[in-house]
């Protein structure tokens, strides 16, 4: 018997609950939008209280993705039960969820600073685990009620219910409720939702059956068990989509636009693609299905391609070519669901996959890779998935014949052949000859369409000629070092003039090399940037050996400002830039200037906090990048920490160059807020210092004595003096209960 097709066919019954299919979808959305909402909330409350160290993060991943699969283990259980039975022990479970009520931390926080790994998990296990848990059993519980209550109808298009809830959730809580509530008022919120969706789940229950057993609850009655490897399969359609969101937000985030909020995106079009699939008309998704392959060749061919001249475009790119292997890959998971009495084991084997394919981008890809090799694999990956269908007229001939398995091994060898010759690794191959096989190489890729050896051979040989193999050649020879907080590249310039370290498409510092050049400091470190000024006549400033702290160490550029006597240490988050720095063969500021400089490794802010109390005269923090904005650092609770590390008449010193956002008027606030003088210096080089190798840059220095301010203020120079910070009309700045980056976003600079 053909379950698919069956439960299809299957004639409906609106008589017993036709009335009933609006609740059932209410549920439904309220429980996912809830769901959705909670994440990021529970991220914002936790990130000023435990910091964000990557352990953190990874930490705080698991743990939902382990409360999502208890959920749906939940439901599975739950759902086996007879139908009578099912109402009260799911609504005693929400009453019991609703004692961690409203949405808050709890406990744990010491020994999640101290130990994240373990402590991580408690803190947020013990603050919103079980609401998560309860919520979480919505999707798969209720289409499984809605099932019981109208026998015979096909239950799965419910599923794109759920993922368009939980997509309104993702754009809600930044777009909406983060900017409108403090994180104290948006839990009291989440609460009255709750309690609406408490109201809802009560009514659905009492849709149920009143017999003592749910349909299906006989072992006669239920349907074929499906085989193993049929359950496998499930597991990796979901698997693949789900670390191909990941991969595809890091590829986005640290390769091509590096831009906040942009991780929203792919988010959103991941849970969309599960309403296209899992629609109950096939029109789009069928429409989608036959042409991702095609769509995957082009697009998956450019995986390990960056292009700074065209960063949109090839952003573009990248999440269309996303959704596409999605709805593809979930439209076979849909096309392969059992009958609804099933549906509960279906939606956890779901959660498995889910958990795996981010477990393997969050947790082992850094560990095992020195790129994000995870996303090319992940495309291999789906392309061995994919529904696959010869092109008519063109390609379907070709493989028909009783020599096709031979052609497929030849034209696979064949492929990668000409790949080599197309990634111009021989220098002696004349540019024609890389030309023709390019051409080539297209050609049989399209050819390739329909059989899978072939099909995935003609991804990887595309890879490998569209930039592939220049990225391998790096890992080859060690030039990069991978963390979890993303893939640092240390490159020499052609003319071995410089040597660069960058995170995708930003700069963390900048060498020159050559005799007497080394222990200069260049890029947005110069000389004549208000941190250059600063640092230079600290000295003068404070008229004993001035004892200096740097948040961010990067190259370690600012080391070569030091003095003798003074004492100087570096705040760093990420072990592997502190790696590169010491790394005299990759960079030399340190061992140059300050070889034996103390880094604290770990969350500035919460580093800071520890410090003794007036221990530094000066305080320089450079933590900020395009993609992430750390708001922890910039509120006013984080400003008293500074305050309190610092001595009466210290020199807080902010480094706000962005292309996206706009932090003067969050500064302003602050300053205003807690009693400290400001000025900013906007430097922009001449033309003899542009080839010196110095950066326009936006440094904002901070004092509790206006009068240390205006001796910093006289050292900027008549052409380019120091100016006061440009407060905006009612914005009231960055608290830990408030923080939203929504208001202070820009247009990108050009």
């Amino acid at each position: 018997m053909n379950v698919i097709t069956d439960v299809a066919a299957a004639p409906p019954d609106d008589a017993p609950a036709r009335g009933g299919l609006p609740l059932f979808v209410a549920t439904i959305l309220v429980g996912s939008f809830l769901l959705f909402l909670m994440q990021p909330m529970v991220a914002r409350m936790a990130l000023p209280r435990i910091g964000g160290a990557p352990a953190v993060w990874n930490s705080a991943m698991l743990v939902y993705q382990a409360l999502l699969l208890g959920g749906y283990a939940y439901a599975h259980w739950l759902g086996g039960r007879p139908a009578q039975r099912q109402r009260p022990i799911h609504l005693l479970l929400l009453l019991f969820a609703a004692l961690w009520l409203p949405v808050g931390l709890r406990g744990a926080g010491e020994l999640a600073e101290r130990a994240p790994l373990l402590g991580v998990p408690l803190l947020i296990g013990a603050s919103v685990g079980p609401l998560f848990f309860a919520v979480a059993a919505q999707a798969p519980l209720m289409q499984r009620w809605y099932a019981l209550s109208r026998p015979g109808a096909d239950p799965y298009w419910l599923y794109a219910v759920s993922n368009l809830g939980s997509f309104a959730g993702l754009l809600a809580y930044p777009l909406l409720l983060e900017p409108a509530a403090s994180s104290s008022a948006q839990g009291r919120l989440w609460a009255g939702g709750y309690a609406l969706l408490v109201l809802l789940v009560a009514a659905c229950s009492l849709r149920l059956p009143r017999g003592a057993a749910s349909a299906g609850d006989a072992p006669t009655d239920r349907s074929p068990a499906p085989p193993l490897r049929r359950r496998l399969l499930w597991v990796a359609l979901v698997a693949v989509p789900s670390g191909l969101l990941l991969s595809t937000t890091t590829h986005l985030t640290t390769d091509l636009v590096a831009m906040p909020l942009i991780w929203v995106v792919p988010l959103g079009l991941y849970l969309l693609s599960f309403t296209v699939a899992f629609a109950e008309r096939r029109g789009a998704a069928d429409f989608v299905t036959a042409v991702t392959p095609p769509a995957l060749l082009l697009g998956g061919g450019f995986a390990f391609a960056g292009n700074a001249d065209h960063p949109w475009l090839f952003a573009g790119l990248v999440l269309l070519l996303q959704f596409l292997v999605a709805v593809a890959l979930h439209a076979r998971l849909h096309a392969l669901r059992p009958a609804p009495d099933r549906l509960t084991s279906f939606y956890l084997l779901m959660a498995v996959g889910g958990a795996l394919g981010g477990l393997f981008c969050a947790v082992i890809a850094p560990v095992l890779f020195d790129w994000t090799y995870e996303h090319p694999l992940l495309l291999l990956a789906a392309a061995a998935l994919l529904p696959l269908r010869a092109l008519a007229g063109v390609t379907e001939p070709i493989w028909r014949g009783r020599h096709a398995r031979f052609l497929a091994w030849a034209l696979g060898l064949l492929l990668l052949l000409v790949a080599v010759v197309a990634s111009q690794q021989f220098a002696r191959i004349p540019q024609e000859a890389v030309a023709v096989a390019t051409v080539l190489l297209s050609f049989f890729a399209v050819l390739a369409i329909g059989r899978r050896g072939p099909f995935v051979s003609a991804l990887a040989a595309l890879m490998l000629a569209w930039g592939g193999a220049a990225i391998l050649r790096v890992s080859a020879e060690d030039g990069r070092v991978r963390s979890y907080f993303g893939v640092y590249a240390v490159s020499t310039s052609a003319d071995g003039g410089t040597r660069t370290l960058t995170h995708g498409t930003t700069v963390h510092g900048i060498q020159r090399l050559g005799a007497g050049l080394e222990t200069r400091p260049i890029s947005y470190y110069a000389p004549p940037s208000g941190v250059g000024l600063a640092l230079t006549h600290a000295p003068a400033l404070f008229g004993h050996p001035a004892s200096v702290g740097v948040v961010g160490l990067g190259s370690g550029t600012l080391a070569c400002y030091a003095r003798p006597g003074q004492d100087w240490r570096f705040y760093e988050i990420d072990p592997a830039v502190v790696e590169i720095a010491r790394d005299a063969r990759r960079f030399t500021y340190l061992s140059r200037c300050l070889p034996n400089v103390p880094v604290r490794l770990g969350d500035a802010r919460l580093t800071l906090a520890r410090e003794p109390a007036g221990s530094l005269d000066l305080l320089a923090v450079d933590a900020f990048s395009s993609d992430a904005v750390p708001t922890h650092l910039l509120t006013r609770e984080a400003f008293r920490v500074y305050a309190r590390a610092l001595g009466p008449d210290g020199v807080l010193l902010i480094h706000i160059s962005n292309r996206f956002v706009d932090l003067e008027p969050v500064l302003a606030a602050a300053a205003a807020a807690e009693g400290w003088a400001a000025l900013v210096r906007d430097y922009v080089p001449t033309a003899p210092e542009e080839t010196a190798g110095y950066y326009s840059s936006d440094w904002v220095a901070f004092s509790r004595d206006p009068a240390k301010l205006a001796a910093l203020a006289a050292l900027g120079g008549p052409d380019q003096p120091w100016r006061t910070l440009d407060a905006r009309p009612g914005f009231a700045g960055w608290t830990d209960d408030y923080a939203s980056i929504l208001p202070v976003l820009r247009r990108p600079r050009p």
